[in-house]
């Protein structure tokens, strides 16, 4: 449960006055990221004004519900992933209390634990999509479906990313002594990477499960 004095906030991007190189490149890369799920949308609106009849009948086989309360859980790792970065920012890698003090939680519980979100998020996913093809709705089987699995499937890839990347910057804080600057630079690009999915996936239910 080790924990280092408060990193300072003007370190935290690098140099003061300069920010770092990897979070200026992370920023740039999710800016190109970006733009494949701007073509999706695109394609998504796109192909649903050419066939509004196949939009109406596919769309029926969704489970709002079940999707709406899976958003929330990913939503609420956004929150948590944030509370991680405070926590780095304080230089506390790991709790300095019970587990049950959550006032008391480092970097590493917080990101534990929308790890956790995330990884439940995929289960979701993973449920849903087998309710459909039990449905009939496949990659194959319409327009509708090629785009929806396409768009879904892609952030899916995303977010298992994120995940890798939360137990990459958790595991660091074992096999370290002392929790660096290094590592706090680490935590924020793994957030920055992890708002990024959140918002997209924000974006997307909106997109297929409201507007249909």
């Amino acid at each position: 449960m080790a924990t280092t004095s408060a990193i300072p906030a003007s370190r935290l991007h690098g140099q003061e006055g300069r920010p770092s190189m990897v979070t200026v490149g992370t920023i740039i890369w999710l800016a190109s990221d970006l733009l494949f799920f701007a073509a999706l949308f695109a394609a998504y609106f796109t192909v649903r004004n050419v066939t509004p009849e196949l939009w109406a009948q596919e769309t029926e086989l969704l489970n709002f519900p079940f999707a709406a309360t899976n958003t929330s859980i990913l939503v609420a790792s956004s929150v948590t992933c944030q509370l991680g970065v405070f926590a780095a920012a304080r230089g506390k890698a790991g709790r300095s209390a019970g587990l049950l003090n959550v006032r008391e939680w480092g970097m590493r519980e917080w990101f534990t634990l929308s790890f956790i979100m995330g990884a439940i998020f995929v289960g979701g996913q993973a449920t849903e999509y087998a309710e459909l093809i039990h449905e009939g709705l496949t990659l194959s089987s319409s327009a509708y479906g090629s785009l929806f699995y396409l768009a879904t499937g892609f952030h899916g890839i995303h977010v298992v990313a994120g995940l890798m990347a939360f137990l990459l910057v958790i595991g660091r804080t074992f096999v370290t002594r002392k929790f660096t600057h290094e590592q706090a630079i680490s935590a924020i690009v793994v957030s920055y990477y992890w708002h990024f999915v959140d918002v997209v996936w924000v974006a997307l239910f909106a997109s297929i499960y409201i507007l249909q």
